[in-house]
């Protein structure tokens, strides 16, 4: 099993706990660490047999834009959730979602979450 890295995807979007999160916006940086079987792909570079990562990219895309989320826990979790539910040849993920310049009364550069999850047909 293999890793795929698609890092520094930017989105702006609406989500937060606070009014002004939701009404401003804010940028949104995801990098993800996606483990598949890449043996098909490699000897048939075929792209039909790879993990796309355009396709990657739109369903995360999808999930932060067409969402409104309060935490980035949820936010997190939903793309996991999307990324399993969409690609049935995924392993494991891990996703690195922030938040970039949040208020929190203070220069500070981002907050984050890193959250994984595994197949439910992977053997532990």
């Amino acid at each position: 099993m293999n890793k795929i890295l698609i890092t520094g995807m930017e989105f702006f979007a609406f989500h937060g706990h606070y009014e002004e999160e939701k009404l401003a916006g804010n940028k949104f940086v995801v990098d993800l660490t996606l483990w598949y079987n890449t043996r098909k792909a490699e000897q048939s570079d075929n792209l039909e047999d790879a993990l796309n990562y355009q396709s990657v990219y739109i369903s995360v895309k999808e999930v932060i834009s067409n969402t409104k989320v309060n935490l980035l826990e949820h936010l997190a979790a939903k793309i996991l959730d999307t990324l399993f539910s969409e690609f049935d040849n995924l392993r494991k993920a891990e996703v690195y979602l922030k938040k970039v310049n949040p208020p929190m009364g203070g220069q500070i550069k981002d907050v984050g979450v890193v959250m994984r999850k595994k197949n439910k047909k992977e053997k532990k």
